[in-house]
């Protein structure tokens, strides 16, 4: 490797997103002066940074070695694998490759963005499919997961082959799709793995998944179970197995679909233009659906994270054209990603203060994970024997305690790295290289800007501790506003003092500091700030217009 990063004689691997925590995915691969990158997403502010909804990884590492980066390879279509395409794939100006459902979603994002024209987008065939980048060669391989055409990559390189998981499961009836089977894995085993670059979400889960079959017993007795009753089912909507399921749940219950929410709407359209739910009920309108008797309606709706404006949120406001009444029922089909907890929440209880009954996959089962437990992880170990262990995709706990389960579990080495770390895998002994920049962007109104900028700890301080205005002029005492500041009763109050100890900071200067315009703005600006401070506790970000100069 040159000192600038240029990867010579040797394969590199390098996460920018994704690993050190669950979602953001970006990884790289580095062999003969030539870049690989597998996957392009984003995560979910989750509140983090005040006013931002997207975040997706700094990826100036490879735009300023875009030249010799030749392809981006995307595992399946969830926004974390996906989520970032329209944003930076042109400006990256290299090819994407993707399995046709996958691909069909990228298209409708490129459009969204008026980027059609602008991206290369390489449709490869779902089973199996065959393509070369560069110094790669890159076999797709379907793996169970929660969405169509989840896929493992076989990476072969001069130095060896890596297998690159995605996100994955074992599952024997998976509903939708045909997996790449044990015999299968174990022949690619046999052919020797030099890495694999592993799922680390579920490790800590001690059992198995679960099958998406058993999600369609669980779910058939549950909606058989409220019979006469209005049930509404709210799942991830990318997941299209969970969506087969519900529709032959609701025709063997006798019940007609309504579905409420735009990304539901648009997977079940891409699903049914790439083969998929061919059989799915034709859904009915809300109209005719609040005209059915209760007991013949399954309602699909998004919303089940808790999402302020999805479907479910509004229909426990009772401000959507679906309506449930108490009596009535609500499935959770989905998991509680960790930081919705407290939305979904506020759902739950305002669905609970209605009388409308609620049931989650911890009290039947009616949901199963898309990421491998234990045993599932201990399996492929097994099946495919690698020299080296790359965990990836999970907070640095879980990709700690994958390498000591499969270190306990027979393979050789694992490296445990995080975002920015350059990894050497071939040849030699595997290890960190070095640090390189991994820092976080934002989608801040339209523009995308640095996580940690000015403009995004700006906010959190106001957030925190308010703002107070002071406007000074020919004329004193100044006037003064103060936002977010905890002095309701005492506003008028601590507004007259202030003024005063303005007055009398400015008073105090001496000399030519009288007639200093930035003297004057800052003495009234720490003044304005401790009188804030002593009626408060607070200390508000100090806004001082005028005087003019």
């Amino acid at each position: 490797m040159k000192k600038d990063f240029t990867p010579q004689e040797e394969l590199l691997f390098l996460a920018l997103g994704g690993s050190g925590e669950i979602g953001m995915n970006v990884n790289l691969y580095g062999c003969r002066g030539r870049w690989l990158m597998v996957d392009l997403g984003m995560t979910f502010s989750g509140g983090e940074y005040p006013g931002v909804d997207l975040v997706f990884a700094d990826l100036e590492f490879i735009e300023e070695r875009a030249d010799k980066l030749d392809g981006i390879v995307l595992t399946h279509a969830h926004e974390d694998h996906i989520g970032a395409v329209p944003y930076f794939a042109a400006d990256l100006g290299v090819p994407l490759y993707a399995t046709p459902f996958t691909a069909d979603l990228v298209r409708r994002k490129l459009e969204e963005a008026g980027l059609a024209g602008e991206v290369e987008l390489n449709v490869i065939e779902e089973d199996h499919g065959k393509l070369s980048v560069g110094p790669f060669t890159i076999t797709y391989l379907p793996l169970a997961h929660s969405i169509a055409e989840g896929n493992a990559l076989l990476i072969e390189t001069p130095f060896g082959r890596v297998f690159h998981t995605g996100d994955w499961k074992l599952d024997e009836d998976p509903i939708i799709g045909e997996p790449t089977t044990e015999e299968e894995l174990v022949a690619i085993g046999d052919e020797g793995v030099l890495a694999l670059v592993c799922d680390s979400t579920n490790v800590f889960n001690p059992a198995a998944s679960g099958s998406e079959g058993a999600v369609h017993k669980g779910l058939l007795e549950e909606v058989q179970r409220h019979a006469g009753k209005r049930v509404l089912v709210t799942t991830f909507a990318s997941n299209v197995a969970r969506l087969q399921t519900l529709g032959d749940v609701a025709r063997e219950t006798g019940r007609q679909v309504c579905v409420a929410g735009r990304s539901l709407e648009r997977i079940i359209e891409v699903a049914q233009d790439n083969g998929y739910l061919q059989d799915f009920p034709e859904p009915v309108d809300f109209d005719t659906a609040m005209g059915l008797p209760r007991g013949e309606l399954l309602i699909l709706a998004t919303g089940g994270q808790g999402e302020p404006r999805a479907a479910l949120s509004r229909i426990s406001e009772d401000n959507h054209p679906l309506e449930l009444r108490a009596g009535d029922v609500v499935l959770f089909s989905s998991r509680q990603i960790p930081g919705n907890e407290l939305a979904i929440g506020a759902v739950q209880n305002r669905l609970a203060a209605r009388g409308i009954q609620m049931v989650t996959d911890r009290q039947s089962e009616i949901h199963v994970s898309g990421h491998p437990g234990r045993p599932e992880l201990e399996a492929l170990y097994g099946w495919l024997r690698p020299e080296i262990l790359i965990p990836v995709h999970g907070e640095m706990r879980h990709m700690q305690e994958q390498a000591r389960l499969g270190l306990a579990s027979g393979i050789p080495d694992a490296v445990i790295q995080q975002n920015g770390d350059l990894v050497r895998i071939a040849p030699g002994e595997p290890g960190k290289l070095a640090e390189v920049r991994a820092g976080r962007l934002v989608l801040d109104g339209d523009i995308i800007v640095p996580a940690d900028g000015e403009a995004i700890a700006m906010r959190r301080r106001i957030a925190r501790e308010g703002v107070l205005v002071v406007i000074l002029d020919a004329q004193l005492p100044p006037r003064l506003e103060g936002i977010g500041l905890p002095l309701d009763e005492d506003y008028d109050a601590f507004i007259a003092e202030a003024r005063a100890d303005i007055v009398k900071a400015i008073g105090k200067l001496k000399g030519a500091a009288r007639s200093d315009v930035d003297e004057v703005r800052e003495v009234a600006r720490i003044a304005a700030r401790r009188a804030a401070n002593r009626w408060s506790g607070k200390r508000p970000q100090v806004r001082v217009i005028g005087p003019e100069a």
